[in-house]
């Protein structure tokens, strides 16, 4: 089967041999690798805080009109 990504291939291959040869250099300089704990790929949320300020004033919406509320305002505004 013939890849579709060849081009793409072909590119990473120089990248590939450029970093194979950084490692071995590495590794003839004394340089040592080792091996960690993989990265979480989704952290956990940050921790809210508890402390809620005394000088926030909250927004709240408005209560929805109701219907009899509705009604009375229909009659003010037809008796203008």
């Amino acid at each position: 089967m013939i890849s579709n990504l060849k081009y793409d291939i072909e590119f990473r291959r120089d990248k590939a041999l450029e970093l194979s040869s950084r490692v071995e250099q590495h590794l003839a300089g004394g340089g040592r690798f080792s091996r960690a704990e993989p990265a979480q790929l989704n952290p956990p949320p940050a921790v809210r805080s508890t402390k809620i300020d005394p000088e926030t004033v909250l927004k709240r919406r408005r209560p929805v009109i109701t219907a009899a509320e509705r009604k009375a305002l229909r009659k003010l505004a037809e008796a203008v």
